[in-house]
């Protein structure tokens, strides 16, 4: 005779099954049976209590961004549910395999206007790739398993939906799971495609390639690549990390958060190779007229930001060492070395300020320092706003380091949900979280996760006491007054202080150092306030540099509000390497 187990409890073990060592959420009424299954189950799956499941949704979005691997999370009915929402959006928009178990009242309640009580599907119908209630208690391990399985396959939610009675009724303990069958095995490219691209290769004056995370993994493939065909590289600004900063052809990533350099080469290609890249700032980025080869897992994907002219159906690392094996090798190009040249000088005047000790603080100096002391393999979680412009500009990402952000979502306080992400999958690596104080302020109630379950993160406020990156589009994008940007001054070390965790106040860069130095000290969770600039970041997306072609009155107004004395536009480099 089948031995007998509770309907939640056999949730978890899928789950577990699955390789789930964490779970998110917070308690409520309607998730009482669960909750129970956790309480049976805590020697195996470990419960992180977040305060805000929000909060929790974020952090099992960050498991998959810095893992591979699926995250978990859960909300009670009714508001808990609802909570969930913007984690579970920003899993969708990143193409995220995330499960969210969502409570429901007892199915004898269902549908008959009971307390908290509504129906929870349709508000999941956008959001997910598979969105289930269970009618029975039985189906619960095998609708599970199916929930991870479209999770993974689609990349993107599952949403299960939990009668609380169906949690606690007896079902038999005999289910299976799919796990030990799934396999993820993308293509390699046809011969006919890498022929094709190596002629174009072949051809082109002004090549370069620009990839995503969907080259994760294919860093020194990208690299190769680079090299025997003489390509600069640019990224998404996801795909930061996936090469060293300081690689000589790396530009960094493009758009408005990007460094010049990566910003500016786009309008004189030629030729993309574009790899595992869907950002939809795209279309604004690159020479309309350049031709493209595009390499992607996802056919849907192709020219969907760009016309493709040869689409690679294949995986980054196969189809970039195809292209290499298959290629012949090119001659440095005139576009070549003044995309280093590019990158060279801004490099030099980022490094110009970093001792500046201009009050409050700029951003260079608190970056250096960061540099400096992180550990090569730290993980970073990075809020949204100017916080994401510095960090992409100045953290120079080495070694085993990893970083995550909300990207096409976008969502301000994510920094410090995400970083119960990194210090629960890498409890013994350095977590930094940096946010703006304006992203911070929205969730910073996670420190008390962080001091429950004592967390060392470092966690970094930049104070500039206004919502930096909307400002700045007021004012450069729509020109309108400033409305609704300003913040109040805060004294956040006093509020961390409250929350429990070690707390600092810098406004040097001596200060930070000190701080940091102090914050290797002990195991608990720190709180940073620097006291920061109010000026905003150099702007590439309104950019006045190059007199050659823009109002010599306009780019000497640009050079002066940005102390860009000592930069040079892109075309200076390319008459330069032409003569």
């Amino acid at each position: 005779m089948a031995e007998k187990i509770s309907g939640s409890d056999a949730v978890l073990k899928v789950i577990q099954d699955w390789g789930v060592k964490h779970i998110y959420g917070l308690p409520g009424g309607s998730f009482d049976s669960t909750m129970n299954a956790i309480h049976n189950q805590k020697d195996t799956l470990k419960y992180v209590q977040v305060r805000h499941e929000e909060a929790g949704a974020i952090a099992a979005s960050a498991d998959y961004k810095y893992t591979g691997k699926i995250g978990v999370c859960f909300g009670s009915a009714g508001p808990g549910a609802v909570h969930l929402m913007n984690g579970l959006y920003d899993a969708k928009e990143d193409g995220i395999p995330l499960l969210a178990i969502v409570a429901q009242v007892p199915s004898s309640k269902m549908n008959m206007d009971f307390f908290q009580a509504m129906d929870e599907e349709p508000i999941f119908d956008d959001v997910s790739v598979w969105n289930r209630t269970a009618m029975t208690a039985e189906s619960l391990p095998m609708l599970t398993d199916e929930a991870i399985r479209q999770a993974y396959e689609h990349k993107g939610v599952a949403v299960l939906t939990i009668p609380k009675d169906f949690g606690w009724a007896e079902i038999d303990d005999t289910f299976e799971t799919n796990a030990d069958v799934h396999v993820v095995n993308y293509p390699a490219p046809t011969k006919e495609s890498v022929d094709n691209a190596v002629k174009l290769i072949k051809d082109a004056k002004s090549p370069m390639i620009y990839f995503g995370v969907g080259a994760k993994g294919a860093g020194e493939e990208l690299k190769a690549a680079s090299e025997k065909f003489k390509m600069p590289l640019v990224s998404s600004v996801l795909g930061k990390g996936i090469i060293e900063d300081n690689y000589p052809a790396y530009l960094g990533s493009t758009g408005r958060v990007a460094p010049k350099p990566g910003a500016e080469i786009g309008f004189s290609t030629d030729l993309i190779v574009w790899v595992g890249n869907n950002v939809p700032f795209s279309i604004f980025l690159f020479n309309k007229k350049a031709k493209v080869i595009q390499i992607d897992v996802n056919s849907e994907k192709f020219g969907k930001r760009h016309h493709t002219d040869v689409p690679m159906l294949a995986d980054a690392k196969k189809a970039l060492t195809a292209l290499v094996d298959a290629g012949e090798a090119r001659e440095a190009s005139a576009f070549y070395n003044a995309a280093l040249a590019d990158k060279k000088n801004w490099d030099e005047w980022q490094a110009s300020f970093k001792d500046s000790t201009e009050s409050p603080v700029r951003p260079e100096p608190i970056f250096d320092v960061l540099n400096q002391e992180a550990a090569d393999d730290a993980v970073f979680s990075i809020d949204v706003g100017n916080v994401n412009i510095d960090f992409e500009r100045l953290l120079k990402m080495h070694g085993d380091q990893k970083w995550c952000t909300s990207g096409i979502y976008a969502t301000m306080g994510w920094a410090v949900p995400s970083s119960l992400s990194a210090k629960t999958n890498y409890p013994d690596r350095e977590v930094y979280s940096l946010s703006g104080d304006g992203g911070f302020a929205m969730l910073s109630e996670e420190l008390l996760t962080q001091v429950k379950y004592n967390m060392h993160i470092v966690n970094i406020v930049f104070s500039n006491e206004t919502l930096g990156y909307i400002e700045a589009e007021q004012r450069d994008d729509s020109h309108q007054p400033q409305s609704g940007t300003d913040l109040i001054a805060t004294d956040w070390a006093k509020v961390g202080e409250g929350y429990g965790a070690v707390t600092f106040t810098v406004k040097t860069k001596d200060e930070f150092k000190k701080a940091l130095e102090e914050a290797k000290k002990t195991d608990k969770p720190v709180l940073i306030d620097v006291k920061y600039t109010h000026k905003m970041p150099f702007t590439t997306e309104h950019m006045f540099i190059d007199p050659s072609w823009q109002d010599q009155a306009k780019v000497d107004e640009f050079v002066k509000t940005y102390d860009a004395q000592d930069l040079k536009p892109f075309s200076y480099f390319l008459k330069q390497a032409q003569a």
